[in-house]
């Protein structure tokens, strides 16, 4: 596995990579220092699984270069490890497509539970992420948090599963059509049902809400979605 980590600060880059060896041995981190560095080693090494992306970088804000990621990247998993963690940020970050949201201030055990998580294919969001309204929407759910794992027990179908896990990557309804050979009418039915059944009314809280019940979604997407 090949993960790039986009950070500026020689402290945190060193850090980062050792949290990441003690993860996996066999993890070959690379690095950039901005947002041209990155693109570059994007470029260079396609078969990159995960960009862990700080949004403070010289020349380009963070953001910038996540849209960029997501445009001439969009298999490729991203995610933001920032030090600023507003819910502002953070919701702009996973509305951008980023897989996750790690705060500079976690703990070590938080930052390598995060990345495990990630790592499984789940998402990551910290406390900050939550507002008063998610927070009372989710809690409302009728699925317990600790309990639910499988898409299954959330109610959704293995169709609905696949959706979902391609609209937490932050595809559009157009690219799930043409990842799962779907009419976009039928997708549409697809994600409104979702939203129902996570008891969410848009796409960010249904993000949050695979986070909070620990869905676990990343062996249900066709080989062939993947690819695309």
């Amino acid at each position: 596995m090949k993960i790039l980590v986009v950070d500026d600060h020689p402290l945190i880059l060193e850090a980062l990579k050792q949290v990441l060896r003690d993860l996996d041995p066999d993890i070959e981190v690379l690095e950039a220092r901005d947002a041209h560095q990155a693109l570059g080693r994007a470029a260079e090494h396609p078969e990159i699984s995960l960009v862990l992306l700080d949004l403070a970088l010289p020349e380009r804000h963070g953001f910038e270069l996540l849209s960029d990621l997501r445009r001439d990247y969009p298999e490729l998993a991203v995610v933001v490890l920032s030090a600023t963690e507003d819910r502002d940020t953070v919701m702009r970050a996973i509305n951008d497509g980023a897989m996750g949201f790690i705060p500079k201030t976690s703990k070590t055990e938080v930052l390598i539970a995060a990345l495990r998580l990630v790592f499984s294919g789940g998402v990551y969001l910290p406390p900050s992420a939550f507002s008063a309204q998610s927070a009372a929407m989710l809690a409302d759910s009728r699925m317990p948090a600790a309990a639910t794992r499988s898409p299954r027990e959330a109610g959704l179908t293995e169709r609905q599963a696949q959706v979902l896990a391609l609209l937490v990557q932050g595809k559009s309804n157009k690219l799930i059509c043409r990842a799962l050979d779907l009419a976009e009418g039928t997708v549409k039915i697809h994600v409104t049902a979702i939203l129902r059944a996570l008891n969410v009314s848009n796409r960010t809280e249904a993000v949050v809400a695979v986070s909070r019940l620990g869905l676990k979604l990343d062996s249900l997407v066709p080989d062939k979605a993947i690819a695309r």
